[in-house]
């Protein structure tokens, strides 16, 4: 890792500089490779012949269990096949994510200075084929990939109302994070 970029309006906060590629790929909730802080619930599935139901969270329990009930917020968000949405950040905020339609490609950097795992990036493939809770902590620049050929449903809960002054967005293609959107596997 070459020498990082602080950002302008954040001293803490730091655009590091990565080799070109998609940093550690997450295949299990316990990886050691995880950027710290980030966390990871699966979702239980209940199939039968008329579908499926899936508990997306509870209140006070599991990864949202500290955030306060008088500012959580649950949003969705919807993405075409091939559409990215990267990167943007959090100084204050806590997201948990949870796909529930299609798939998506997710892609974790630590921008926080004094973080131990400070650089590090993450991928993770989430959705109806990897059903997983997602917590992202202030300070991780966050974003994803519609893949496959299905529209992508994103389902968020976050700690705090949206408040526009607790965002930070960094390009997709931001040359310092080097984040490779192309298909790995060809």
């Amino acid at each position: 890792m070459a020498s990082p970029s602080v950002l302008a309006d954040d001293p803490e906060l730091t655009i590091p500089s990565c080799e070109k590629g998609i940093g550690n790929v997450v295949l299990k909730p316990e990886s050691p490779d995880l950027i710290d802080g980030v966390g990871i619930a699966p979702v239980v599935l209940w199939p039968d012949d008329r579908g499926y139901f899936a508990e997306i969270l509870r209140v006070g329990r599991g990864l949202p269990a500290g955030f306060p009930p008088a500012s959580t917020q649950v949003s969705a968000a919807t993405g075409y096949p091939g559409t990215i949405k990267a990167f943007h950040f959090h100084r204050r905020q806590t997201d948990v994510w949870v796909p529930v339609g299609g798939m998506l490609q997710v892609a974790l950097a630590d921008l926080r200075r004094a973080s131990p795992t400070f650089g590090r990036r993450n991928t993770l493939y989430l959705g109806h084929l990897r059903p997983w809770q997602l917590l992202i902590p202030p300070g991780v620049a966050h974003g994803y990939k519609v893949i496959g050929v299905e529209p992508a449903l994103l389902v968020y809960v976050t700690d705090h109302f949206y408040d526009p002054s607790d965002e930070g967005r960094i390009p997709y293609n931001e040359p310092r994070l080097a984040y490779d959107w192309e298909t790995q596997h060809k």
